[in-house]
C-alpha cells in the first residue's frame, strides 16, 4: 500500500497565518526547507484579505494557507481564502513546546503555524458555514442564557438564605421552578423594614431575569430543532439524541470529508483510547482531549441510552460479565456511539 504524499509533496510553499482582532500576519514557508520567505501584516477586512492574496500571489507556485482560528479570529479570512478558491488548512492550537522554549511574536507564530503544518501527517478542512454556522450561533448563545439563568437561581437561593423571616417563609419548602415564579410575583408591602423590602425588590429582579433568560435559551433551542430537522433529521431517530445533542455533533462534524476516519473523529470527540500500562498489565484510560462539547454530547447520550435503551443495558451487562469496571464500560460505549454516529454522518441514514 502506498504512503499518502506529504504536504511538502503536493505544494511549494505554506503560508502560516497568525490571526487576531485587528490584525493577521502571515509568513511565507519553503516546503522542502521549512525556510521564511517572506511576511506581512494586514487588516482584518476585505481590503486587507485581497492585499495578502495579492501579497502570496508573489510568491510563485502551488501554495496551501494554514490558519490558526479559522473559527473565531481567522473565520473572515478563512471564508475569503476559499471564495478565492485557495486551499485553506485549519490548525487547532499552536505547538506549545515551541512558544515554551522560544519567543513570542506575531511573525513567529505564523512562521510556526506553516511549519506545524508541514509537519502533520493529517491536515484538517476549514468547518463551512451555512446550517453549522448556524448552529454554533445558536449553541453559544443558548449555552450563555442557560449558565447565567444558573447563575441567577443561585444567587436567588442564596439571598433567600439570608433573608429576613417574613420572606424565608413564603420559599421554604419550595422547588427552583415554584421559588422562581413566587419571587417574580414579589411587592414590597408598606409594614416591612428597608432590610425586607430591598431583599424583595432583588429577588424579584433576579427571577424576572431567570425566567427571561430561561425563555431566551427555549426559543434558541426551538431555532435550533428547526435547523436540524431540515439538514440531518435521521439523527434525532438515534437513541438518546435530541435537538441539543445532534446540533452539537453537526457542529463538531461540519461536512463530509472534514474528518478523515472514525479513528480522527473519536480522537476528536476525546473518546480515543489512550494505553495506560502498569509495567505489569495494559489497560486504557479515559481520554480527556479532544472537543469537550463534542464529547459531553456523546456522555448524553451514553446516559440516556444506560436508562432506557435495552440493547445497551445488555451491552454493560456483557461488559461486566467479561471483567471490565463501569469507567471501562463507558470509554467502551462512547467509542462505539462515535463510531456509530461518524458512520452515520458520513454516509447518511443506514437501511435497517
Amino acid at each position: 500500500m502506498n504512503a499518502m504524499p506529504s504536504l511538502a509533496e503536493l505544494v511549494d510553499v505554506v503560508i502560516g497565518v497568525d490571526t487576531h482582532k485587528h490584525t493577521h500576519t502571515a509568513a511565507v514557508v519553503a516546503a522542502t526547507t521549512g525556510g521564511v520567505l517572506a511576511e506581512v501584516t494586514v487588516a482584518t477586512d476585505p481590503a486587507g484579505y485581497d492585499q495578502l492574496l495579492r501579497w502570496a500571489g508573489g510568491h510563485g507556485g502551488a501554495r496551501v494557507w494554514a490558519l490558526e482560528g479559522a473559527g473565531g479570529y481567522g473565520a473572515g479570512l478563512a471564508r475569503h481564502l476559499c471564495a478565492a478558491g485557495e486551499q485553506v488548512i485549519e490548525l487547532d492550537r499552536p505547538a506549545r513546546a515551541a512558544r515554551r522554549h522560544g519567543a513570542k511574536s506575531d511573525s513567529l507564530d505564523a512562521a510556526r503555524a506553516a511549519r506545524e503544518a508541514l509537519g502533520r501527517q493529517h491536515l484538517a478542512q476549514v468547518k463551512t458555514d451555512g446550517p453549522r454556522a448556524q448552529l454554533a450561533a445558536l449553541m453559544a448563545a443558548r449555552r450563555s442564557a442557560v449558565e447565567a439563568a444558573t447563575l441567577a437561581q443561585r444567587q436567588l437561593h442564596a439571598l433567600v438564605v439570608a433573608a429576613p423571616e417574613v420572606l424565608r417563609a413564603a420559599f421554604r419548602g419550595r422547588s427552583t421552578a415554584t421559588m422562581t415564579t413566587t419571587a417574580a410575583r414579589l411587592r414590597a408591602r408598606p409594614a416591612w423594614d428597608g432590610h425586607t423590602a430591598t431583599t424583595a425588590t432583588v429577588l424579584r429582579a433576579l427571577a424576572r431575569r431567570v425566567i427571561t433568560l430561561q425563555a431566551e435559551a427555549r426559543g434558541h433551542e426551538q431555532a435550533m430543532a428547526v435547523i436540524v430537522r431540515a439538514w440531518r433529521p435521521d439523527l434525532l431517530e438515534a437513541p438518546g439524541v435530541g435537538v441539543i445533542v445532534a446540533a452539537q455533533v453537526l457542529t463538531s462534524w461540519s461536512h463530509p470529508g472534514r474528518i478523515r476516519s472514525e479513528a480522527a473523529f473519536a480522537m476528536l470527540a476525546g473518546t480515543a483510547p489512550i494505553p495506560a500500562s502498569s509495567g505489569l498489565r495494559t489497560r486504557h484510560r479515559l481520554n480527556r482531549t479532544g472537543d469537550r462539547q463534542l464529547n459531553r454530547a456523546l456522555h448524553v447520550i451514553a446516559l440516556s441510552r444506560t436508562r432506557y435503551h435495552q440493547p445497551t443495558r445488555d451491552y454493560i451487562e456483557r461488559r461486566r460479565a467479561q471483567g471490565k469496571t463501569d469507567r471501562e464500560i463507558r470509554r467502551c460505549l462512547k467509542r462505539y456511539i462515535a463510531r456509530d454516529l461518524f458512520r452515520q454522518l458520513e454516509h447518511g441514514p443506514q437501511p435497517a
